[in-house]
């Protein structure tokens, strides 16, 4: 079968990312595939790069995305980026494809649901210090700094072998988060723990819930800063989040959220408030 691949530039550029394209079509000029390498601009993710492959399915097992994959990976190197990763849902033939190709599993994620048609947990306790404080959409501008500098507790959560690096936060980026929500048409909402000792944010937890608040919605993250670790605050702002979701969109079913496998203490936060296991995802990695 006659391949020919061509390389194409993605004109949506985000802040913090820009993808590369490349289009497989067969002797006739059909499209028969496409990959896309999406390039993350953050200093601290300037070795990364994502990989997302589709071939038609009257098209697979030709060597389509085998080229496919073989051109990203080239593009990749030309880009600099020593680490290139791929999800793929456990038990898909995902897995077999990107394991012939070099690439090796480097982190296990847990995905559960809440169901929110049934009794779950009210109340949470955590230690003395702490208040909780939540909002709709972008942050208030009071706590925008506190919010920004939070995101680094991020930075260290467990995510198996992956390469991730470090994302930097700042204001304009949880803004641009924000409107990016907002103009799909979903709606963002945010718990967060402030220290009552000097009024910084210790944790947070977000929830984005479709346009017309009916069906499942998905948490974004959940995180708590290293010092203000122990104090039960991750389950302390996850009931609220419940809760506050629960009162505002009574159609909703459900919540979803990810756990790395390796991220014991969050699984078990989940796992207390009801949350049951539905699948499992893959992050696979090559080293270039």
């Amino acid at each position: 079968m006659s391949i020919r691949i061509t390389v194409l530039t993605d004109p949506d550029h985000g802040a913090s990312s820009r993808r590369l394209v490349w289009l497989a079509v067969d002797g006739e000029g059909n499209p028969v595939g496409t990959a896309s390498l999406r390039l993350f601009g953050d200093p601290g993710q300037a070795h990364l790069a994502e990989l997302a492959v589709r071939v038609h399915p009257v098209e697979r097992r030709k060597g389509v995305g085998s080229r496919l994959v073989e051109a990203v990976l080239a593009g990749a190197g030309a880009e600099g980026r020593r680490a290139v990763v791929a999800p793929a849902e456990g038990g898909t033939p995902g897995e077999a494809f990107l394991e012939a190709r070099g690439f090796r599993r480097a982190l296990t994620l847990r995905h559960a649901r809440l169901d929110l048609t049934a009794e779950v947990a009210s109340e949470a306790e955590a230690g003395a210090g702490y208040r909780l404080v939540a909002w709709d959409g972008a942050v208030p501008e009071e706590l925008a700094e506190s919010y920004a500098a939070a995101r680094r507790a991020m930075d260290d959560m467990p995510m198996g072998e992956v390469d991730y690096g470090t994302t930097s936060w700042d204001v304009d980026r949880l803004r641009a988060v924000a409107r990016a929500v907002e103009e799909r048409g979903e709606h963002l909402h945010t718990v967060v723990a402030v220290a009552e000792a000097d009024g910084s944010i210790a944790g947070f937890t977000e929830v984005v819930v479709p346009a017309d608040g009916t069906g499942d919605g998905l948490h974004y993250g959940t995180a708590v800063l290293p010092a203000h670790r122990g104090h039960g605050l991750a389950r302390l702002m996850k009931v609220e989040s419940i809760r506050r979701t629960r009162g505002q969109y009574p159609g909703l079913t459900g919540l979803l959220t990810d756990t790395a496998e390796d991220n014991a203490p969050m699984r078990k936060v989940n796992e207390e408030l009801g949350y049951r296991p539905t699948h499992e995802t893959y992050q696979y990695q090559r080293l270039l």
